[in-house]
């Protein structure tokens, strides 16, 4: 087959402004991956709590006095005007370290319930708010509203209260962007976006520094579920809506920017940059019905998978795949599921069913995911276990969650790139990369070693694939020794 893409079309349509609420897939962890002691984290930031310390709300700090018009007084409306009032804080301190002119903080917010009847809606941004899962900025009269109803408190249930901390920072983005005067009245809506995820890594880092009067954030667990609201609150096709925020891979990177280089790299972030961050990166669908031309997670396809990781990776002795399942035993190592690579025999075997369940998901309904389902989230797995047995080729350890599950997450990285080039028999869409993060974060299968360790920070082991993706073979082997 050629130009085949490996997407399967079930992306969430919520986007985090203007958002509208369809199904998703989940991918429940097919087996428990053995999490080391953390290894140094470049997000651990100097001054940070730690990377495994407290995470969330401070207890027996006040809440704010700040008010929402129509809230209700309980938990969301008090999480969402705390996370207002530290970045209120925050930013009329850091603003002029940055920017030209003075800094107006949002001074209005309303909150609404998606379910309540149509009786009960109000106005927000002069539109109502009956059956509106939403949390936005509005640049008509400068106000900041959320659903208390439905988004909100689906973000506390399954990524954590910081996940909410994470929304609400993008949308302050907004306020900041427009009183910087980054942008001109033809800029891309995606370049917009971008910026404001840029800005929310900002404060989060000061966050993680312990900074923040209501909140604190590990660099573990912590991070990891603000990308997980990051991941889940993504465009399922970047350039087909106006509204559009960028690939939950492109909307990590501007995360990751804001969080490591400051409100500075917000700045930098153009239509320019954006197109030189995406070099030849696949970033949009290009086939008509392409949703249904994906690759099945089957013997077939595997055996396609495996010629192009040869010809584009070519090691000295091939290994031998096995389709029957995974190895019951190899001499001192401890089989991973659904694929595993055996050094002794340099075999790689394979539970074809279960990981095809993985691309499928589980049949589950959700209104927030993490997970992409897709063909990509399997073979991902399939072919980080190929990159072990390239690295063994080249005389690499195979053991160690810091060094050899990244560099494996950082070549398999590599390679998602080189496959990404027009003219091949297998290439990847924009969707697929989404797919492979959002298994690094959830489970990490792809970032870890041949025991099936992995490093405890979803942070640290995206960076290692992005760094493949980004930058090369070459990268990864020097980076992660």
């Amino acid at each position: 087959m050629r130009n085949t893409r490996l997407r399967l079309g079930l992306g969430i349509g919520l986007l985090a402004a203007g958002l509208v609420i369809g199904g998703c897939t989940v991918v429940k962890n097919s087996e428990p991956q053995n999490i080391t002691a953390p290894v140094d984290n470049p997000f651990e930031l100097s001054g940070a709590v730690s990377a495994t310390g407290p995470n969330g709300p401070r207890s027996g700090v006040p809440d704010t006095t700040l008010t929402a018009e129509n809230a209700d007084g309980g938990s969301i409306d008090k999480l969402a005007l705390n996370t207002l009032a530290d970045l209120q804080e925050y930013w009329t301190a850091q603003y002029a370290k940055t920017f030209p002119g003075t800094f107006t903080p949002v001074n209005r917010f309303i909150s609404w319930d998606s379910t309540a009847p149509r009786s009960q809606a109000v106005q927000f941004c002069r539109a109502s708010t009956f059956q509106e899962v939403n949390a936005a900025y509005c640049t008509v009269d400068q106000t900041i509203g959320w659903d208390r109803g439905t988004l909100l408190p689906e973000l506390v249930k399954k990524f954590g209260a910081m996940s909410v901390v994470m929304v609400l920072a993008h949308e302050y983005g907004h306020s900041m962007q427009a009183q910087a005067k980054l942008n001109g009245f033809f800029t891309a809506s995606v370049i917009r976006e971008q910026q404001a995820d840029c800005f929310a890594g900002v404060f989060l880092r000061s966050v993680a520094e312990g900074n923040s009067r209501h909140f604190t954030l590990n660099t573990t667990d912590g991070l990891n579920g603000v990308l997980g609201a990051t991941i889940a609150v993504r465009d399922s096709e970047p350039g087909a809506s106006k509204d559009e925020h960028g690939s939950a891979f492109e909307r990590v990177t501007a995360v990751q920017m804001g969080y490591t280089d400051g409100a500075q790299a917000c700045k930098t972030i153009t239509r320019k940059e954006l197109a030189s961050r995406r070099g030849t990166l696949p970033t949009s669908y290009t086939t008509p019905n392409e949703a249904n031309q994906q690759l099945p997670v089957d013997r077939s396809s595997l055996d396609m998978i495996a010629q192009t990781l040869a010809t584009n990776d070519p090691i000295t002795r091939q290994p031998v795949y096995d389709y029957t399942g995974v190895s019951k035993s190899c001499a001192n190592v401890t089989v991973t599921k659904p694929v595993s690579y055996c050094p002794s025999g340099n075999a790689i075997g394979v539970d074809v069913s279960t990981l095809a369940k993985r691309a499928r998901g589980d049949g589950d309904s959700a209104v927030l995911s993490a997970m992409v389902a897709g063909d990509y989230n399997g073979f991902i797995i399939f072919i980080s276990r190929y990159m072990l047995a390239l690295q063994q080729d080249r005389k690499l350890g195979l053991t160690g969650a810091e060094t050899a599950g990244l560099r494996t997450a950082c070549l398999s990285g590599a390679f998602s790139t080189k496959i990404s080039q027009p003219g091949g028999d297998i290439r990847l869409s924009a969707g697929d990369l989404d797919e492979a993060i959002s298994g690094l974060l959830a489970d990490g299968l792809a970032a870890s070693d041949v025991n099936g360790n992995v490093v405890p920070s979803g942070f640290v082991r995206l960076e290692a694939f992005r760094t493949g993706v980004l930058d090369g073979d070459n990268a990864c082997l020097s980076t992660y020794k």
